[in-house]
């Protein structure tokens, strides 16, 4: 009676040196551990909901998302620009009418789009720059606008 043989499992081919990722060690972790954000949203109070909106989508150029609602009336709105969330919402005007917002923030907004054609868009669209695109000293071309609350951008062309 005649039997088969067994054929041996072909080996697996190792992987080339050049293929192969190296191993990377991550450094310990300090102890208490560290805060570690993945993503930041901005919510700003808004003076005047739909005067907002208008420029953080008509001049800026985001993209609505969600809407909140409180007895059918617009109260706050999701805007989004790429990975960059903003919530806008309706002031109560419980701390009063007249109070100042934005005074001592900066927003820096970072993008890899053409800093000078971002600038002239959004002039096109209306916005009124507080300051034209620049190399700044420590070597990032930047422009700088306000919403109409008084909020401060700066838009920063990231290489």
């Amino acid at each position: 009676m005649a039997t088969k043989k067994k054929r041996p499992a072909p080996k697996k081919k190792a992987a080339p040196k050049s293929q192969k990722a190296p191993k990377k060690r991550m450094p310990a972790r300090s102890q208490p551990e560290t805060l570690r954000l993945r993503s930041v949203s901005l919510s700003l109070t808004s003076t005047d909901l739909q005067r907002s909106i208008a420029f953080y989508r008509d001049v800026l150029g985001f993209m609505m998302g969600d809407e909140w609602r409180t007895k059918g009336a617009l109260m706050g709105v999701e805007l989004h620009a790429g990975a960059v969330t903003f919530m806008l919402s309706q002031d109560d005007f419980a701390k009063g009418r007249d109070r100042l917002k934005g005074i001592g923030t900066r927003f820096y907004c970072g993008t890899a789009q053409d800093i000078d054609r971002l600038a002239s868009q959004i002039k096109e669209r209306g916005g009124v720059l507080d300051q034209e695109p620049k190399m700044m000293e420590w070597g990032s071309r930047v422009f700088m606008i306000s919403d109409p609350d008084g909020f401060k951008l700066t838009f920063v062309q990231e290489s």
